[in-house]
């Protein structure tokens, strides 16, 4: 089910909106295929969070890497994609002061973590900012 657009207007705006929406999903549960609040995987909450504000995006964490715009971990901003190999494709939502909002696994909900714990530190494997 698409979401109900939210009115935005610039990239800036875009990316606060986007992860100001992500951080209010948190506590869905997680489902695997899942793009709506009703059950989430990963590249299923970036999908319904863009698209929510406009953005079109892909529906895979792999898709999602290749079409946003490389951005280095110093300059990430709320709103940036954040993308794992933990081993497989993961992505999250960077909201800012160093944690992020993603869709883990199985028998899990929608739940913040710190981009710098160990696990997601060794697993990081780049970020991106989504082009409106």
């Amino acid at each position: 089910m698409a979401p109900a657009p939210v009115a935005v207007t610039t990239t800036q705006t875009l990316q606060a909106a986007a992860a100001a929406l992500a951080a209010s999903l948190v506590g869905a549960p997680y489902r695997f295929g899942g793009a709506a609040p009703d059950g989430f995987d990963c590249s299923g909450l970036v999908w319904y969070v863009y698209h929510a504000v406009g953005v079109t995006v892909p529906r895979t964490a792999a898709e999602q890497r290749t079409m946003a715009a490389p951005v280095d971990m110093e300059r990430l901003k709320p709103g940036d994609l954040v993308f794992f190999q933990t081993p497989v494709d993961h992505v999250g939502i960077y909201l800012g002061d160093g944690e992020f909002v993603h869709a883990p696994s199985s028998g899990r909900t929608v739940e913040r973590a710190r981009l710098k714990s160990p696990f997601f530190l060794l697993g990081f494997a780049g970020a991106g900012r989504p082009t409106a």
